[in-house]
């Protein structure tokens, strides 16, 4: 059994309140009664008073408080055990994180553009692993292959130009670390999806996808930018304070190259997409996913958890409801029981 809102269980607390609270107003009523006169002559003024059914509803009200405070935490329990196999393939998403992902010719910008492209893949994707890599002028690890796509979502979103203190664009160091993601051994199908403005300051990119063409990964590539280019704004607070420039003082303008992408995906037998058009992205990457061979990648053992919520709080209405016709008048039964020694 699971619990999903543990913090309600606190307000068990109440009880042993409304118990004191009970006692508090029985002992005020005995002393007010004891001011009016002799205790026996009290109670037979009101022969028909249970001292039985004040307990019983104490009782009732006690044990339907406790059900309305466990449905709220809503218990779960596992009805059914069920193997769960999964069929897909192991998809990497390298995604540019350098400066120059900060110019604006595409909005947002070409940062804020790959993260929904990626977002927006994700979405569509069934049962496949993945993970994701920042690079820049190195590469970093983000996430490792995971089926969590939410979790995925989330370390997306954080992804920005901080988190690699090496500036520049390293093509080859992100497919590097992209490889380390899949098993050589396994027979799963292996994808890089790696989205740039394609400006490589390092040399040796077709030689990484090359080397990675020979371990069975597939590089699709998609184009962010555009090849007029635009320039790296530097805010500060979300204010634009000035522009990136270079060692001569002039404003830096940052163009997509789409050769250099088209010439790393071509090296693995992959392809290459402008990243311009988000529906033409996701069509293009939904057809790359269609050819390429699943397999059955895991089988694991998972319980079934279902919420039972609704049994406490209906059993608690009805407690409630029956409440309501326990009247403090003796019943004919418990006269008869006489639990309470009152017949004299």
């Amino acid at each position: 059994m699971e619990l999903d809102e543990k913090k309600y269980l606190y307000l068990l607390f109440l009880l042993p309140i409304v118990v004191c609270i009970y006692f508090f107003n029985l002992y005020w009523k005995r002393k007010k009664q004891r001011e009016f006169g002799d205790l026996e002559m009290v109670k037979k003024l009101s022969p028909e008073h249970s001292v039985f059914k004040p307990i019983l509803k104490l009782t009732v009200i006690l044990l339907a408080l406790a059900c309305l405070i466990i449905g709220l935490v809503n218990p779960k329990i596992g009805t059914k055990m069920e193997t769960v196999k999964r069929e897909g393939i192991d998809i990497v998403f390298a995604v540019d994180v350098s400066k120059s992902m900060l110019a604006e010719d595409v909005a947002p910008s070409r940062l804020e553009k790959s993260k929904q492209l990626v977002s927006q893949i994700i979405n569509q994707l069934g049962s496949d692993r993945i993970g994701i890599v920042a690079y820049a002028g190195s590469a970093f690890p983000v996430l490792p292959i995971t089926t969590d796509y939410s979790v995925a979502k989330m370390f997306l979103q954080s992804m920005s130009p901080d988190m690699v203190s090496s500036q520049g664009t390293s093509l080859d160091e992100a497919i590097k670390l992209s490889s380390t993601y899949f098993d050589e051994k396994s027979k799963t199908s292996k994808l890089l999806i790696l989205i740039s403005d394609g400006e490589d300051h390092s040399e040796g990119a077709s030689v990484a996808a090359e080397e990675a063409n020979k371990i069975g990964m597939k590089i699709i590539t998609i184009g962010v930018g555009t090849e007029k280019g635009g320039t790296i704004p530097l805010k500060k607070n979300g204010v634009v304070q000035s522009y990136q420039r270079d060692n001569n003082n002039e404003v830096v303008i940052t163009k997509l190259n789409q050769e250099g992408l088209k010439a790393i995906a071509k090296a693995t037998k992959g392809g290459y997409i402008y990243g311009a058009n988000t529906k033409e992205v996701l069509e293009y990457v939904k057809n790359a996913l269609n050819n390429i061979q699943k397999t059955e990648f895991e089988s694991t053992q998972m319980a079934d958890f279902q919420s039972q919520f609704q049994w406490f709080i209906g059993f608690a209405f009805l407690l409630l409801f029956l409440d309501i016709f326990l009247l403090e008048r003796k019943t004919n039964w418990i006269k008869e029981l006489n639990l309470f020694n009152e017949k004299k």
